[in-house]
């Protein structure tokens, strides 16, 4: 081999003892006859000494001709140093060299190889592969391999099964955009790239394989953002003879197993909330609970006083911020201009300060009288030196706009601690959403999930209303994993396509096969698939996932890396029978 220890591992204890080093200069400090070198490699960095009067001419001269990023071997005697470093775990030695080799020179790297380095996301995205060996990036990568490991090892433990399933697979309406794949041996026909293995996990466990897992690149062709990637993995699950609190109790255990051997930290209780709860109180079906400002409602209070724009508004709703009265005229007109943004789209922002002397102070004094705002206040239970902060409109949309600025306060007012986190279960989803653009109702999940038994008569009269046997694990405001028990049975699965609009031909079509398995004796069962992506984000105190994915692509789904997408050859396309007829922009 190259080399007898890496450049992490030496330490006093090693003084006196011959070693032979390689890797990448980090830098190189000449101070004329006496020369320093860090030598880094994936475990750590080691210096390097040359020394005038000790060390052969020729070898200083090739010490001094190092750049940053050449791949050198080096051979010397492990010594105490004279000014250590206690930053670096080998800072208490260095080792003088008696043999340099230049393995490989290098270029100039197109930004700093450092933990603070001065390339911006393009660049850095172009040059991948140099930014992986910063160690910042590199440690959350080593973070992502022993989540996974871990994964792995609690989910053995647990009897569950790893089973690999097809990449290529068929088109289904439902869902995400899919990724289409040609086929060359079928003319004009297409695999799609799997938005999930839902369908394949269920014939598992009519299969009898009665516990299943796989860690599963997925695909979705989606409007990208910072938690979000055309391809991305999954912890995916799925379970036989099993009840919710089967599915929730296994997999609170897994959350429990990864906060504790990843990050040492023994996980509080996690709590129940249901869908509808979550809405009422934070907007929001993945709320953020390290911090309290649950929403008031204040219909009752607010309408009817003469303030035009409350009396109209089907909702008129708020948060309070604790501590935030001393917020400045300027601070409160800029949270006004932020609602307003086309991004929020609020018309407004009404505020009440709950002032140290016990006065209330308001944009709409006018309408409102100091026993009015103090109703209001008894509401919110403020106390003085507390920010009330009220909005109105229609519901659904009022309570989204409240849901972002309760963030926002939350972030300025510093309640969002990464190193705090808060889980929950989000339970009782409703079955199905109505689509405005498409006027019928979709798959809240999606097809497979079962609803509540007690509900399903609600289907022919009520579908908005029928709750669905799903879940979802929420930490910190961020959706970690979702799932449900699925339907097992034919009856109940066509009356589900029934509801989302499929003719029977359709379905039969779509999912015949998975019905008719349905008929050779399906369990019972259900599961849940954790974005596994966005729980090494979040174990990383991060926003973003890109960090976490080897070679992600930008926000435009390229990998400017390599590349890609690109064209392909004239030959290509008519071996695969497709004609392009691209329009320009």
């Amino acid at each position: 081999m190259h080399r007898t220890h890496n450049c992490g591992e030496l330490r006093i204890q090693h003084v006196g003892t011959k070693v032979t080093l390689a890797g990448w200069v980090q830098r190189v400090r000449n101070k004329g006859g006496l020369i320093w070198v860090d030598l880094r490699d994936r475990y750590g960095l080691t210096q390097l000494i040359f020394e005038e009067g000790s060390t052969a001419k020729e070898l200083l001269e090739k010490a001094a001709s190092l750049g940053r990023e050449f791949v050198i071997k080096s051979t010397g005697t492990v010594i105490e140093r004279t000014s250590k470093n206690d930053k670096i775990p080998t800072g208490d030695i260095e080792v003088k060299v008696e043999e340099l080799e230049v393995l490989n020179p290098a270029k100039i790297p197109p930004f700093l190889i450092e933990d603070d380095t001065d390339g911006g996301d393009d660049l850095r995205m172009k040059y991948r592969y140099l930014d992986l060996r910063r160690n910042v990036v590199r440690q959350k990568l080593q973070l992502r391999h022993r989540m996974m490991q871990e994964t792995r090892k609690y989910m053995d433990g647990q009897d569950f099964i790893e089973v690999e399933t097809p990449v290529l697979i068929k088109s289904t309406p439902e869902g995400a955009r899919d990724f289409v794949v040609p086929s060359r041996v079928n003319p004009g026909e297409f695999y799609a790239l799997p938005q999930s293995p839902q369908t394949f996990k269920q014939l598992l466990m009519v299969s009898g394989f009665d516990r299943y897992f796989q860690i599963v690149k997925c695909f979705r062709d989606e409007d990208l953002r910072a938690d979000r990637q055309p391809e991305f993995t999954q912890i995916d699950c799925e379970m036989s003879f099993v009840t919710q609190e089967d599915v929730l109790s296994m997999f609170e255990g897994l959350t429990r197993h990864l906060f504790k051997q990843v990050k040492g930290i023994e996980l509080e209780e996690v709590g129940r909330m249901t869908y509808a709860d979550a809405m009422r109180l934070y907007g929001n079906d993945k709320p953020d609970l390290r911090f309290d400002m649950q929403f008031v409602e204040l219909n009752d209070l607010a309408k009817g006083k003469g303030f035009g724009i409350f009396d109209q508004a089907e909702l008129v709703v708020g948060i309070c911020a604790k501590g935030a009265a001393s917020y400045t005229r300027k601070q409160l007109d800029e949270l006004t201009d932020w609602v307003k943004r086309p991004q929020i789209g609020a018309k407004g922002l009404v505020y009440v300060k709950f002032n140290e002397d016990g006065s209330l102070k308001s944009t709409v004094d006018k309408f409102y009288s100091q026993d009015d705002l103090g109703q209001w206040a008894e509401a919110f239970r403020a106390e003085p030196g507390d920010l009330m902060l009220v909005l109105s409109g229609d519901a659904k949309t009022v309570r989204k706009q409240l849901s972002e600025l309760r963030l926002k306060m939350g972030e300025d007012l510093g309640l969002r601690d990464r190193s705090v986190f808060k889980p929950l279960w989000v339970v009782d989803f409703p079955l199905l959403e109505w689509d405005e653009e498409t006027n019928r109702y979709h798959a809240m999940h999606h097809p497979f999930t079962s609803p509540k038994a007690e509900d399903i008569p609600l289907l022919d009269t009520d579908p908005g209303s029928v709750r669905a046997n799903a879940y979802d694990l929420v930490i910190n405001g961020v959706e970690i994993g979702g799932g449900s028990i699925r339907i097992h049975d034919r009856t109940t699965q066509q009356l589900m396509f029934k509801h989302l609009g499929f003719t029977e031909e359709e379905a039969q079509k779509q999912f015949g096969f998975l019905m008719e398995a349905f008929e050779y004796g399906a369990p019972p069962h259900g599961g849940i698939a954790f974005g596994f992506d966005r729980l090494c984000a979040i174990f990383g105190g991060s926003d973003s996932i890109r960090d976490y994915i080897a070679f992600p692509k930008n926000n435009s789904g390229r990998d400017v890396m390599i590349d890609s997408p690109s064209p392909i050859s004239k030959d290509q396309l008519e071996e695969l029978s497709i004609k392009l007829d691209v329009k320009a922009d």
